[in-house]
């Protein structure tokens, strides 16, 4: 049996036993809130390494050895940043997000600042979701058509239809269960690469020699950019729809921050692991497209364990992508269907709708993987944009007070544009996007408390147990508008 025989075989394999799992799932996603919520509870650790492996995706693993065949093993702290960010999310946000029990990001900040924000929030989300989406086809395209020695663009239709469709059969509990699968494949994969590329680059005195000492420099990338990265990286895990909606899956708070803790754990390993591909990369295939360090070394193993290999890039891809799409659907359906074309709150056209949305938001973003290339520029700036709602998350847990609603939106509706224009405009005199996202709204909201004017925001008010019981999609977005008023 030839290598790409064994490789195919194994990644044939692993798409079967997804899709036999979002079969089995597919119950949960009867109604509107079963696809969105899961249907059940989990333990802890179930979420938190489902939610690990929302993060790391191929933009995180290929996206970090790219930036680390340039810059050394400091791209490292791309991923660690995320990690830093789920420490400080379990220690000062899970609780709180646990207490409101709201299964979007947007029907959080609705209850501090009104229905104007949800709305501007939720778009806001679902650009940056899309953002990240595209990215991940990005990186995911570039290798498997290195890998399996198919058109790129082929490749990324390829990977868009097949992780939309699992989704759309099982809903979040297929998500859940399908990213446990991928988050263990993933691992094992870049262990086995990382070792074997280890080797290949002739051990720790091989990359002394070839390589310059910067790029074994834990700060080669820069303050200014490592800065950047935990701004725009850790603050966006305060503020991002797929960490809020996991935190619904568990059953209590305690298991809310111990998810956090769990995700932290893979997170920070995981980008060391992949940085070190890439400075490896840099000594094996000093000549190559940065963008191919990781599948470069790929290539180099034994067909066995190219075939671990590429499972786990191509579960980076699926658990993603998995993610984002129910992410980005389940804020359309919350924050624009049900309000306004289900008012009846029809359970059937809700899911039907769901499912949809799904799928849509699974396959817009592969027009624009086409033209992409900057894999770590595009995803950091979907987590930039995030880190412009996180603002108001810390605002609205601990400074209510602080500004006005109007102020919050204003804010929102000014991030988006400045935050995407300085990135296009190349992030002018060296200040990433990342400080103006997180600027933007800290001197509207500033303003906004010195003028004296608008309405302030209120106190996000947790759930009581009889708000908690089953009501429809458009009877709890009512509700939520009632409550701001």
């Amino acid at each position: 049996m030839s290598s790409f025989q064994i490789v195919a075989l194994m990644v044939v394999a692993y798409i079967i036993l997804i899709a036999a799992v979002s079969v089995i799932a597919r119950k949960a996603g009867a109604t509107s809130e079963g696809f969105v919520r899961g249907g059940r509870v989990f333990p802890a650790v179930v979420i938190g390494l489902f939610m690990a492996s929302e993060v790391v995706g191929t933009s995180a693993s290929i996206g970090t050895a790219q930036g680390a065949y340039a810059d050394g093993i400091s791209a490292a702290w791309n991923l660690g940043a995320l990690g830093i960010g789920f420490i400080v999310f379990a220690v000062l946000f899970a609780k709180r997000f646990k207490q409101l029990d709201e299964v979007t990001i947007s029907g959080a900040l609705e209850r501090a600042y009104g229905a104007g924000v949800r709305r501007a929030a939720s778009v806001t989300m679902i650009a940056s979701l899309l953002l990240v989406a595209t990215a991940a086809y990005v990186s995911g395209g570039a290798m498997i058509s290195t890998l399996l020695g198919i058109d790129a663009g082929w490749a990324v239709v390829i990977v868009g239809v097949l992780s939309s469709v699992y989704v759309v059969i099982g809903g979040m509990r297929s998500v859940i269960y399908t990213n446990l699968i991928n988050v263990i494949v993933k691992v094992a994969g870049v262990v086995v690469v990382a070792v074997s590329a280890y080797f290949a680059a002739g051990g720790y005195e091989g990359i002394q020699v070839s390589l310059p000492s910067r790029m074994l420099d834990w700060d080669g990338v820069g303050w200014n950019q490592m800065g950047a990265w935990l701004v725009a990286g850790g603050g966006a895990m305060f503020a991002t729809q797929y960490v809020v909606q996991a935190m619904t899956a568990v059953d209590d708070e305690g298991k809310a921050r111990n998810a956090g803790l769990y995700t932290s754990l893979v997170l920070i390993p995981y980008g060391v692991l992949a940085a070190f591909i890439g400075v490896c990369a840099a000594v094996v295939h000093p000549d190559i497209d940065s963008l191919q360090a990781l599948p470069s070394m790929v290539v180099d193993l034994s067909p066995f364990l190219q075939g671990v290999a590429v499972t786990g890039l191509i579960a980076s891809v699926f658990g993603l992508i998995s993610a984002l799409t129910i992410g980005s659907s389940t804020l359309l359906l919350k924050d624009f269907y049900q309000p306004y074309f289900n008012t009846s709150g029809d359970e059937k056209k809700a899911v039907r709708f769901a499912r949809l949305a799904t799928l849509g938001c699974g396959l817009i973003p592969v027009a624009a993987a086409l033209f992409a290339s900057d894999v770590l520029g595009v995803t950091f700036l979907a987590k930039a944009l995030r880190a412009s709602l996180a603002v108001f998350v810390v605002l609205m847990f601990f400074r209510p007070s602080y500004g006005s609603r109007q102020g919050a939106l204003v804010s929102l509706c000014l991030s988006l544009p400045a935050v995407v224009g300085w990135y296009l405009a190349g992030d002018p005199f060296g200040i990433d996007n990342a400080y103006i996202a997180i600027l933007t709204p800290l001197v509207v909201m500033t303003i906004a408390q010195l003028s004296g004017r608008g309405t302030k925001a209120s106190t996000p008010i947790a759930h009581t147990p009889a708000a908690a019981a089953p009501v429809s999609a458009a009877g709890s977005f009512r509700e939520g508008r009632a409550r701001t008023r």
